[in-house]
């Protein structure tokens, strides 16, 4: 999958996990577990985009982690939101889905890019020898 492509998917993702916020019955558990899940989910995206400017292979697998610390979080959240039955099951499946499977993907790059070191990708340019 191609970054813009991911990075579009992500924005997707983060907008899907505000409309849930703002659904969620009103009560401490929901506010506390839905504001936990609105700072993940919307931390996907926006740390992709952080990794896809990384000035370095170390850089972007540094920031590369994060994201797919974040995607897993929000999987996290999901489950608990489901688990909890503060939401039915069946209306957050596709999320759940998307969650894991952002996590898998951001997992997949973190691994390739840890066993490619010699990337030309990450290569630094000199701007004085330029």
């Amino acid at each position: 999958m191609k970054p813009e492509e991911l990075k579009l998917r992500t924005k997707k993702f983060a907008l899907r996990v505000i409309k849930l916020y703002r659904s969620l019955p009103k009560g401490k558990d929901a506010e506390v577990l839905g504001y936990q899940l609105l700072r993940a989910g919307t931390s996907v995206g926006a740390n992709y985009r952080a990794a896809c400017r990384a000035r370095s292979q170390a850089d972007f697998i540094s920031k590369i982690t994060i994201v797919e610390e974040e995607a897993d979080e929000s999987a996290y959240w999901i489950e608990l939101l489901i688990e909890s039955e503060l939401v039915k099951k069946e209306l957050l499946v596709e999320l759940l889905k998307e969650a894991n499977e952002l996590t898998a993907i951001f997992t997949a790059s973190g691994h390739t890019a840890k066993a490619s070191p010699d990337n030309p990708k990450f290569k630094i340019r000199n701007p004085q020898s330029a």
